[in-house]
């Protein structure tokens, strides 16, 4: 395994807001479907207007080379050439959206879409849990692997986004009680999908991850992404469309761990900006607004909390 030229040790801040089919679905009731054309393009200028909020931060003082966007191709085209026209960091996703087993976007073709927009890195959301669907964690990690290895061949940073979803043999062991998996199980078992990951070629630079509660579970899972050489792999924290307070609070835990480098936090600064710019109980400004002053309010918390 070459750990040369990887991972990314410097403060990173993510606004994420790559969604294609839970956006779709949620914010636009579009489901079971290609959007139409004319829907394409009122998605994207949702998009856009995320993209702005961003950009006010930016101008509010949210330095913009620890800042970075994620952001889709079939919806954010014209957020990415105006991110790369500007210098802003930028990310975007390689799987299929709206499925539980990871693949491509565009199949043997993804080669060609990452370098038409050259992103700073390259992104994957992924299911998996040690303990259930073995077959499909193994089909997932060789296509990973594959990605893993185009993205150090290219010099390409690797994002990797792991959600572990629990099994019900793993609720019933708690008693049916989510707060409980996430809170005891869960840790454990992202720390052990990182090792079956890395074992099977998958060479993260950044570890993007649902946020903990406690900080000896950040250790423990910046120890395995860091393991056997990979001094400079960083890890950021997820916002997994939850309330302000718990999102605050999953950051100001990790921000105080070497190797927590920053956070992805897309829906819970951006959804109710959008929704009430759709249902008109405010205007397109006052969303961009809204999504500017809450960026930069957990920009701001966690650059408090990590010291730096």
């Amino acid at each position: 395994m070459a750990t040369q030229n990887l991972g990314y040790p410097r403060p990173l801040y993510v606004m994420p807001f790559d969604h294609r089919g839970s956006f779709q679905e949620k914010m636009f009731g579009i489901k079971g479907r290609q959007p139409t054309p004319e829907e394409t393009k009122n998605i994207a200028s949702y998009k856009d207007a995320v993209y702005e909020g961003f950009k006010e931060a930016l101008k509010a003082g949210v330095p913009k080379d620890r800042a970075a966007i994620l952001v889709d191709e079939q919806f954010g085209e014209a957020c990415v050439i105006d991110a790369r026209k500007n210098g802003v960091m930028f990310c975007m996703p390689a799987e299929k959206s709206g499925q539980d087993e990871f693949d491509f976007e565009y199949g043997d073709k993804f080669g060609e879409h990452i370098e038409k927009f050259s992103p700073t890195f390259v992104k994957v959301l992924v299911r998996y849990n040690s303990e259930s669907e073995l077959d499909m964690n193994k089909r997932q990690t060789v296509r990973l692997a594959k990605l893993s290895d185009y993205c150090k061949t290219k010099n390409r940073k690797f994002m990797f986004e792991l959600l572990v979803p629990a099994s019900k043999e793993q609720l019933d062991k708690v008693g049916g009680d989510k707060k409980k998996y996430d809170t005891e199980v869960r840790p454990g078992l992202m720390e052990r999908a990182i090792a079956e990951l890395q074992k099977g070629g998958v060479e993260a630079d950044v570890w993007k991850l649902e946020g903990l509660e406690k900080a000896e579970h950040y250790k423990a899972i910046v120890a395995q992404a860091r393991s056997n050489g990979r001094n400079d792999v960083g890890m950021i924290v997820l916002g997994r469309g939850e309330n302000d307070e718990k999102v605050r609070h999953w950051l100001s835990v990790g921000a105080g761990v070497d190797g927590v480098i920053g956070f992805a936090v897309g829906r819970t600064i951006f959804w109710d900006a959008l929704a009430g710019m759709k249902a008109g109980t405010h205007s397109r400004a006052d969303a961009v607004a809204m999504v500017a002053k809450k960026y930069k309010g957990l920009v701001d918390l966690f650059m408090g909390a990590a010291k730096h």
